[in-house]
Parts: C-alpha cells; structure tokens; sequence
C-alpha cells in the first residue's frame, strides 16, 4: 500500500494554536483512495526541525509528502511552488533564534520546486468550491525550510511540496481589540482543503 506523510506546525509566535496540528489528528491512520496516511507534528526550531523531518521520512519512507503550515494573513488555501536554499526571518522561532542570509544546505541547489500535482489538486479545489491558488513564495521561515530539506532528502522521484493554509476561526477569535481582523477559513473548511490534496494526491500515485 501506498505511503502519504502529511506534516504540520507546532502553535509559533503569538499564535495560540496552529490549524495545521489541528488538522494532523482528523488524518491520522486514514486511508485515502488506496493510501495509508501518516502523520508527524513538526518543532518550530530552526535547530531541531531538520532532524525531526529527517527521521520521520527514514521511518514512514513515503510514497508522498504534504507539508503544511500556518500563513496568518492570507486568506485563501497556498499550494508553494518554490522553496529557496535560505534560512532567514526576524521573528523568532520557539527556541528564540532569527536567521539572516542562512545557507541552508551547503552547496545545495539554490531552490527546489514542488513536485506535488498541482493544477490536480487546484482544480479538485475549484470543483469544491475551496478557495486556493498556487504561490511563488514559501517565505523564508520553517515552512520553506521544511520542503527545501524533504526535497533535498527524497529526490525528485517522491511528490513532494508544501500547502499553506490560513488562519482559522480559533486564530481569528483571538485577535486582541485594536489589532487588524484577521482573515480566515474554518477548521473544518481548512481540513476538507488539505483531504482533498491528499486525494488527487494518492491518486496520482496510483496512476504510476
């Protein structure tokens, strides 16, 4: 049987929580369209991330790997294309540490770009009326650095790519008064989006 791992964030910042843990538990030892999904809650620390990653993708060895995280602001589901050899943000990640012009991966290449079936998946969004679009920035935090490093480590032969998601309505509740509302999908909206990426995901995979 096939293999998916499906990844998401630990709460960061400000955050109380994070959707895409949330959404980790509503997958768990699913199988979808032929395809057993693991699962893996990944540290928001620069440091120990990288082998956090590396070990779940030695132990589940997948067929195909969806990383997620939180993008609070944007308001639709993000499919990343691109993810760059550079680590660098200001604010902090949970162990304290900021990155400036960071290699990633020594001589690696300059970037990655996704391998996962995009326009599939876009347009099993469209059919279901989840709002999502393809984006040409991962950013430069984790979530770049998360499927810069699976990329590097699987090769080219595993589909492999990243999908931001927004804020959910636990994230926009919490906004303090006197700070900007912060857009978002429910919960349940934001699984369905990541359940069906995983669909025309698996699919694909049968289709090899």
């Amino acid at each position: 049987m096939n293999r998916i791992l499906l990844t998401g964030f630990e709460a960061f910042g400000d955050h109380p929580s994070n959707p895409t843990l949330t959404a980790l538990s509503a997958f768990g030892n699913q199988q979808i369209a032929g395809a057993q999904v693991f699962t893996q809650a990944l540290p928001v620390n620069a440091a120990s991330m990288p082998e956090v990653l590396a070990q779940v993708l030695k132990r589940v060895q997948p067929h195909a790997v969806l990383l997620t995280g939180l993008a609070a602001g944007r308001v639709q589901l993000s499919l990343e294309r691109v993810a760059l050899n550079v680590l660098d943000f200001r604010i902090p990640d949970n162990a304290g540490a900021s990155f400036q012009d960071r290699e990633l991966c020594s001589g690696g290449p300059d970037a990655y770009l996704s391998t996962l079936p995009l326009r599939a998946i876009l347009s099993a969004w469209r059919e279901a009326g989840v709002p999502g679009y393809v984006s040409d920035t991962a950013g430069l935090y984790l979530c770049n650095q998360a499927m810069y490093l699976a990329r590097h480590q699987l090769g080219p032969g595993v589909p492999c790519g990243f999908l931001h998601v927004p804020a959910d309505e636990t994230l926009a509740l919490f906004q303090p008064p006197g700070r900007p509302l912060l857009p978002y999908l429910p919960q349940s909206e934001i699984n369905r989006g990541i359940g069906l990426a995983l669909d025309a995901l698996a699919a694909g995979l049968t289709s090899l």
